[in-house]
């Protein structure tokens, strides 16, 4: 048995080793399953979320699924990559998706506040709804307070899931420093919304009129000075006033905020963990994939993206290495003068057999002249050659850490499937891109493992 056929046994090996470390994550199936009507893709930010959710509204659309992806990524590549101008607030049909099996794909771009305005409209009568969204403290908690994107969120999968327009949601979470707080958020928001901070600044409207001015001054003078200079006069007013007018709205907050965690926890649903093979992207894997399990929400496996493969594994790091540096020395692994040596003397001979034969004409010179070439020549080809030989040894180290990093997450988590998707040359802009994403996620492994 050759060396070569050695290595390749051992490489195959060594793959049936890896796919026998975790289970393959079905993606066909999961996407063909009509009683799966949610996939949430999640994870840490730029580990390619928003390519996945992407590729599988593609995928799903063309296998016969009625698909909408909900994205909250502000980079807008999903728009690129679908050949939409623009994204926002309202699903968009998606071109060029081959619908010949009844599938459809449309894509949205959450826009946060427009629907906060929407919940406002749809809770409140005109002149109330009018008041609120006119509002300063309304404008800046509606534009930006901590969690309102990840609230409105799941406030738009809700509304989504409702209209049945669609029998497979797919949601890209928003970017995060750490992704629990897709889980937390639209939790903390609606207690803010519902809490007793809010409870106390309601509670002189409830009163109302000056016995409300009253019962403010004499019984909570010392909080409300205190909320005075932390906040200002004219906040305090704005906060108030909003208080006042989103009254009845504010039980509401809650009651869907729980009611959009039931969803995520429904059978329907099912979460992608999405993740590079990195130690900082694969440790934020598993504390989701932990506390999803604390949840009790549906974990349908990790997809780890961007991973490097080689079609020669067999040759080794160290022997490409050994390689490399035998022909920049001169030589070959195998013998010690090397091919170089050997093209460089039979170069000679001929040169010498041409003198001989000629008595030193000008055909010698020339001989003489091309067999210098042929040495350099051969000397750029060794040097290219061991420059190919490093990189191809680069890469296998790289291989190599990126399996030692997944193996410590599928040590701990062995029962999580796994999609493996290979590293791309360039970025996904288009719909055969995201069609090439979408067959490496249904086939589990990179394309040359």
């Amino acid at each position: 048995m050759t060396e070569a056929t050695t290595g390749t046994k051992t490489g195959a090996r060594t793959d049936a080793a890896r796919m026998d470390a975790a289970p393959r994550l079905p993606v066909d199936r999961l996407l063909d399953d009509r009683g799966t009507r949610i996939i949430v893709c999640c994870g840490a930010g730029g580990v390619g979320k928003t390519t996945t959710a992407a590729a599988l509204g593609v995928r799903a659309a063309e296998r016969g699924r009625k698909v909408v992806v909900l994205t909250i990524d502000p980079a807008r590549r999903l728009a690129q990559s679908m050949g939409i101008d623009s994204l926002d607030n309202t699903p968009r049909r998606v071109k060029g998706v081959d619908g010949a099996d009844g599938g459809e794909l449309h894509a949205m771009m959450l826009d946060m506040k427009r629907t906060f305005d929407e919940i406002v409209e749809g809770h409140a009568d005109a002149e109330r709804a009018e008041a609120i969204l006119a509002n300063p403290f309304y404008q800046s908690l509606s534009a930006g307070f901590a969690g309102t994107q990840e609230y409105m969120a799941m406030e738009k999968l809700g509304q989504l899931r409702a209209r049945e327009d669609w029998d497979l949601i797919v949601v890209d979470t928003p970017p995060s420093r750490s992704a629990l707080d897709f889980l937390d958020a639209p939790k903390r928001l609606g207690s803010f919304l519902d809490g007793k901070f809010i409870r106390v600044l309601m509670a002189p409207a409830k009163v109302g009129g000056r016995a409300g001015m009253k019962f403010l001054n004499v019984g909570m003078s010392l909080m409300t000075g205190t909320l005075s200079k932390l906040m200002g006069a004219s906040l305090l007013k704005d906060v108030q006033t909003f208080v006042a007018a989103m009254d009845t709205m504010f039980g509401g907050f809650r009651t869907r905020a729980d009611a959009t965690f039931r969803l995520l926890q429904a059978p329907g649903t099912a979460f992608l963990v999405v993740a590079a093979p990195e130690p900082d992207a694969l440790r934020e894997a598993a504390y989701f994939v932990e506390r999803l399990a604390a949840e009790k929400m549906p974990l349908a496996g990790l997809v780890l993206n961007r991973v490097h493969v080689s079609g020669a594994d067999q040759l080794s790091a160290e022997r490409a290495l050994a390689a490399a540096e035998n022909l920049e020395e001169g030589g070959i692994v195998d013998q010690e003068s090397g091919n170089a040596g050997l093209r460089d003397s039979a170069a000679k001979a001929d040169a010498t057999d041409a003198g001989a034969g000629g008595g030193g004409t000008e055909a010698d010179a020339k001989a003489e002249a091309n067999a210098d070439a042929d040495v350099d020549a051969d000397a750029d080809v060794d040097e290219i050659t061991a420059g190919l030989l490093r990189l191809h040894a680069e890469r296998m180290q790289v291989i190599a850490r990126e399996q030692r990093t997944r193996d410590r997450f599928t040590s701990l988590h062995p029962e999580v499937a796994v999609a493996e998707v290979a590293a791309l040359p360039g970025d996904v802009h288009d719909l055969a891109g995201l069609r090439a994403i979408g067959e490496r996620l249904a086939a589990g492994v990179p394309a040359g493992a």
